[in-house]
C-alpha cells in the first residue's frame, strides 16, 4: 500500500505486482537485466526471520541439560511427540560429521535431531513416577494431543473470563462504612497492627464497601497476623446482618480459628460456631440448621462447608484460609457459591495460578511483609539423623520450659519414634497426633499440647497449615526430603511466633543420596529463613 501510494505521487504510469516470497535480500539477475528488490530493503527495515516452530526459551532443552539427561530420559519433540533419549552419536551428513542427538521412539524407531535444532526438544514433563506413552513416528496421534490439548486450555480460559467478568459486572453487598462495633473490634486487639496489617484492613473494607464483589488475596508469611484480617472482615458482614463462612483445610485449624474467633468476639453481640468431624452428626445438623435460621452469624469448617446441605440465610463473606490446600474440584464448588459473595482469600505459600490471576488482575492482591515487632527469624539447620541431635535441641528447648514439634509422615512409626525420645529424653511428656485417630483422641492430644501438658508432639503434617501455638518453639522435621517446599514452609512457621529464638532441624538422608530436586529443595528452604 505504501509503495502504491508513493508511485502514485511520482509516476502514475509505474505498475508492478507485489510476490509474496520470504527472502532475505534482493539480487541482480545479469542475464535479463532485471533488479530484484524486497520490501524491507526499499524501505531499510530489517527483515523479520521466520524461524521454525519450537519451544520458547524456557522451555527448550539448553546444551547444559543435554549434558545432564540421562540414556532412558524421556523428551519430547515439538513435532514428533515423547520419545526416549538414548545419547549423541556422530553421523555423516553430505560428508560432513555431525554431532546428533539420538531418540528412540515406539517400535524402536530411531530420529536423529541435529544439535542445532536444540530448541525443537524440551524435557518431558509430567506426573512424577508414572511412565509416558512412547509416540509413534508417522503417526497423527501426536499432533491431535496436541490440538485437543490447546482447544482444552482455551476452554477453561474461557470459563476463567466469563467467571471473571460476570463477578465484575455482577452487584454484590455494598457494607456501610464502620460503625462503632468496628472501631471497638480494632481497638480491642491486644498488638499494635503492622503497617501492613493496617493496609491490608483498609483495603478489605474498601473492597467490602465497593458494590462489587470483593475477591482479594492477602499473602503474607506464616504467623504475619492475616488470621486478625479475617475476622475484622467476619465481623464487619455480622455488623452489617449478613453471615461469614470461614472455610479452612484441616479438622484442627478449625477448633483453633473457632477458639481464636469466638475469644476475640466473645464482648460482641455475634455467635461463633464450627463444623468438622470431631462433632457428632447430630450435632453438626443443629449447627446447619441454626445456619439456615441465621441465629449462627459466623461458621467455621472444613471441606464439609462446601457440602449441598449447608443452606445459608444470608451469606455476605466467604473467606477461605490456606487455599493452597484446596483442590479444583473444591474451588469449583466455591464458585458457584460466590459469584456475588464478597471473597477474601488467606494464604502464605499460594499456588501460582492463584498468584498469577492476582498479579494479572484477575484478582486483588495485598502483601504483607512486615514481620510483628519481636520477632526472630527461625534457626534452619540441616543433618542427618541422629539421636545426639535429638536429644540436644529437645532438652533445650524444655529447659527453657518451651514446647517441641517433632514431624514424621508415616503413622505407623509414630509410637516408635515417640519411645525413641522418651528414651532419649526421660523428663519428656509426649503426644502422638495423626489423622487416622478418632475426633476426640485427636482433640483431647491437640488441647493437651495447647495448654502445656505435653512437651513433645510427635505428629504428622496435620499440624501443618495455620496452628498457633507461642509456646512451641522448637520443630524437628524427620525425612524433610520427601516434602514439598510449601509444605516445609508452613511446618517452620508453626514456630518463632512469640519473641523466642526459634529452630527448625531439617532431618534428611545423606546429601548425597538425594534427587537433585530435593536437595534445591532442602538447601532454599536453609537458605530462605528470613522473615516475610
Amino acid at each position: 500500500e505504501r509503495l502504491y501510494a508513493i508511485l502514485d505521487d511520482i509516476d502514475k504510469t509505474a505498475k508492478f505486482t507485489p510476490v509474496n516470497v520470504p527472502l532475505r535480500e534482493g539480487f541482480l539477475d545479469a542475464q535479463q537485466k532485471v533488479a530484484f528488490y524486497t520490501d524491507h530493503q526499499i524501505f531499510d527495515r530489517f527483515y523479520k526471520y521466520q524461524l521454525k516452530k519450537g519451544y520458547q526459551r524456557s522451555q527448550a532443552i539448553t546444551l547444559k541439560d543435554l549434558r545432564e539427561l540421562k540414556p532412558g530420559d524421556f523428551v519430547t519433540h515439538i513435532d514428533h511427540g515423547i520419545g526416549k533419549y538414548a545419547g549423541l552419536e556422530k553421523v555423516e551428513v553430505n560428508g560432513k560429521t555431525q554431532e546428533m542427538i539420538r531418540l528412540v521412539y515406539a517400535d524402536n524407531d530411531l530420529l536423529y535431531v541435529n544439535i542445532n535444532s536444540l530448541n525443537r526438544i524440551a524435557k518431558f514433563s509430567g506426573k512424577d513416577g508414572t511412565q509416558p506413552k512412547m509416540n509413534k513416528l508417522g503417526t497423527e496421534a501426536w499432533d491431535k494431543l496436541k490440538k485437543t490439548t490447546k482447544k482444552k486450555v482455551k476452554d477453561i480460559a474461557r470459563d476463567l473470563i466469563k467467571l471473571y467478568a460476570m463477578r465484575k459486572a455482577q452487584v454484590g453487598t455494598a457494607f456501610s462504612p464502620d460503625g462503632y462495633l468496628e472501631t471497638e473490634l480494632e481497638a480491642s486487639f491486644i498488638y499494635e497492627d503492622t503497617p501492613d496489617q493496617v493496609k491490608a484492613t483498609a483495603d478489605v473494607k474498601k473492597d467490602m464497601e465497593a458494590p462489587h464483589p470483593m475477591d482479594r488475596l492477602v499473602c503474607g508469611d506464616v504467623g504475619f497476623g492475616k488470621t486478625e484480617i479475617a475476622i475484622r472482615a467476619a465481623f464487619k458482614a455480622v455488623a452489617n446482618g449478613k453471615q461469614a463462612a470461614i472455610l479452612v483445610p484441616t479438622t484442627i485449624l478449625a477448633l483453633q480459628h473457632f477458639k481464636t474467633f469466638s475469644s476475640r468476639l466473645k464482648e460482641f453481640p455475634c455467635t461463633v460456631d464450627y463444623i468438622n468431624r470431631f462433632k457428632t452428626s447430630k450435632q453438626i445438623k443443629e449447627t446447619l440448621e441454626k445456619v439456615a435460621q441465621g441465629k449462627v452469624d459466623i461458621v467455621i469448617g472444613t471441606h464439609r462447608l462446601l457440602s449441598k446441605d449447608v443452606k445459608f440465610k444470608d451469606l455476605g463473606i466467604m473467606i477461605i484460609d490456606e487455599e493452597q490446600k484446596f483442590g479444583v474440584a473444591a474451588k469449583e464448588k466455591l464458585k458457584a457459591l460466590r459469584v456475588n459473595v464478597d471473597t477474601l482469600t488467606l494464604t502464605a505459600t499460594p499456588i501460582p495460578r492463584t498468584l498469577h490471576f492476582s498479579l494479572m488482575g484477575a484478582r486483588d492482591l495485598s502483601i504483607m511483609s512486615t514481620p510483628p515487632p519481636n520477632r526472630q527469624a527461625v534457626n534452619t539447620e540441616l543433618h542427618v539423623f541422629n539421636d545426639k541431635l535429638i536429644q540436644e535441641a529437645v532438652q533445650f528447648e524444655l529447659d527453657r520450659g518451651g514446647q517441641v514439634f517433632f514431624i514424621h509422615n508415616r503413622v505407623n512409626d509414630l509410637p516408635q519414634l515417640g519411645g525413641l525420645i522418651q528414651t532419649l529424653v526421660p523428663k519428656a511428656r509426649i503426644g502422638i497426633a495423626h489423622g487416622q485417630l478418632d475426633g476426640d483422641q485427636l482433640e483431647d492430644v491437640m488441647l493437651d499440647f495447647i495448654n502445656g501438658e505435653k512437651d513433645v508432639l510427635v505428629a504428622t503434617t496435620i499440624i501443618e497449615a495455620g496452628l498457633d501455638i507461642p509456646n512451641a518453639n522448637t520443630i524437628i522435621i524427620n525425612h524433610a526430603h520427601m516434602f514439598g517446599l510449601s509444605d516445609l514452609h508452613q511446618m517452620r512457621g508453626r514456630v518463632g511466633r512469640s519473641n523466642k529464638k526459634a529452630f527448625c532441624y531439617l532431618l534428611s538422608l545423606p546429601l548425597s543420596t538425594l534427587t537433585n530436586e530435593a536437595r534445591k529443595r532442602l538447601s532454599a528452604i536453609e537458605e530462605f529463613s528470613d522473615l516475610g
